[in-house]
């Protein structure tokens, strides 16, 4: 995945924003280049510990992203108190496939890190972000 600075940066103040609560939100773009990122409200009954996307936002955003000839490339969440690596709940909740999961640790708050996976069958692979 290919991600600027000012992506990434919008990514992470999304997560400090909402703190303590997480946020989620989608990646949108052509092939790996990061064109769109959507902010979704987190719907999660218990926001402080994890994260849910409302349905029908997410088919209106999926909507906006076929319009714009874009396709999903990844869905991101913070993680407000542990490392930026998937939960038992990230791996269960990594319904697509083709897809890149990133995490944006706010565990030090001052010195946040962002980690991309892909999940597939249950099993984490660490993927790169290379900065465009």
């Amino acid at each position: 995945m290919i991600l600027n600075n000012e992506q990434i940066n919008y990514i992470i103040n999304h997560a400090k924003k909402e703190y303590p609560k997480e946020v989620c939100g989608i990646i949108a773009g052509i092939v790996d280049n990061v064109k769109k990122i959507y902010r979704m409200k987190n719907v999660s009954e218990k926001p402080e510990i994890c994260y849910f996307m409302d349905a029908k936002e997410q088919f209106k955003i999926f909507k906006k992203i076929r319009k714009q000839s874009f396709e999903l490339l990844g869905i991101y969440h913070s993680h407000t108190n542990s490392k930026a690596y998937p939960s038992l709940r990230d791996v269960e909740m990594a319904y697509y496939d083709n897809v890149v999961y990133l995490i944006v640790s706010l565990e030090n708050f001052n010195n946040p890190k962002i980690k991309a996976y892909k999940i597939l069958n249950k099993k984490i692979k660490e993927q790169n972000i290379e900065k465009g």
